[in-house]
């Protein structure tokens, strides 16, 4: 049985602090501090003790294709695939998830509320203060959904600028958010909502004129929906923020005092890049070897 939580949004960080998606289950929160503890020495999350209690919790966003909760109420996507590939490579077999509003990722991360974001997170520099990173596993571009034809000619978000009477889905907190800010689009413009349904939707109900998210969501959420028709995604770009391009690549999050554990799971993860098992996780959800993030590194990320 897995439970899921949408817990208060926890407000965000800054203008760029929190931005930017087997047997799955939500069982710690009800066994209680006792677990807590012997999941933790001196205060860090370690392998080993995770492999003693048999289990790693992870925050998701229910963003196809990154992380989300399919048909059957089972989270499945690129990011909780790969994580339960990875700790299985590392002796830990299962996976236990919980559905988080896109605001509180972090913070619910730092508060122990979770051990890893398997959410697709972008890696930024922001987010590098808060959160240890793993290196990454993939890059993409960012898109537009908007009705078929594209009749406000949406390319970027310098567009949405240009045209005051054009209003854009964004989630909360997300880099899709800092996007739009960076390009100055006006507060009044921007529809900030807490998962990408809730932003596809205002969409198809006339209430915003495009969602903003990253080609792979936007694509994915095409296709499932079946709304081609009367939608499109328009061409990828690369974002400008304050007039410098920035990248759009995502890892999984770790608290910074986890190092041990993030150090194993970016061993596997290179195995992984190497033998090909990273795209072959990744390809039934859109993630092919032009997502293949080749030698981009965190560090280049958390500098940029």
């Amino acid at each position: 049985m897995v439970n899921i939580v949408h817990p208060k949004a926890l407000g965000r960080l800054g203008r760029r602090d929190l931005f930017r998606a087997g047997g799955f289950g939500l069982a710690a929160a009800a066994l209680g501090p006792a677990l807590v503890s012997c999941s933790r020495t001196d205060g860090a999350t370690t392998l080993d003790s995770l492999r003693q209690q048999g289990f790693i919790r992870a925050a998701i966003n229910n963003e196809p294709p990154f992380g989300y909760m399919d048909d059957s109420g089972q989270p499945t996507g690129e990011a909780p695939e790969l994580l339960r590939a990875i700790f299985a490579e590392l002796g830990v077999d299962e996976i236990q998830a919980e559905v988080v509003a896109w605001d509180g990722l972090i913070e619910g991360l730092k508060a122990r509320r979770f051990d890893v974001v398997a959410a697709g997170m972008y890696i930024t520099p922001e987010r590098c203060a808060e959160v240890a990173f793993s290196e990454p596993d993939y890059k993409v571009l960012q898109a537009f959904m908007v009705p078929s034809g594209n009749p406000n000619e949406l390319s970027t978000f310098d567009d949405v600028v240009d045209n005051p009477d054009v209003t854009i889905a964004l989630l909360n907190a997300s880099v899709e958010q800092d996007y739009a800010e960076g390009a100055g689009v006006p507060a009044d413009q921007m529809e900030l909502v807490g998962d990408a349904a809730g932003a596809i939707d205002l969409l198809e109900n006339g209430r915003v004129d495009a969602v903003a998210l990253s080609t792979f969501s936007l694509n994915y959420q095409l296709e499932q929906r079946g709304t081609g028709e009367d939608f499109e995604v328009t061409e990828g770009f690369t974002p400008v923020v304050d007039g410098e391009e920035v990248t759009p690549a995502g890892g999984f999050a770790f608290r910074q005092g986890d190092s041990e554990l993030l150090d194993a799971f970016n061993q596997v993860l290179a195995d992984f890049k190497q033998n090909g098992r990273l795209t072959e996780i990744g390809e039934p959800f859109g993630f092919d070897e032009e997502a293949h993030p080749g030698d981009l590194t965190t560090e280049q990320l958390c500098s940029e």
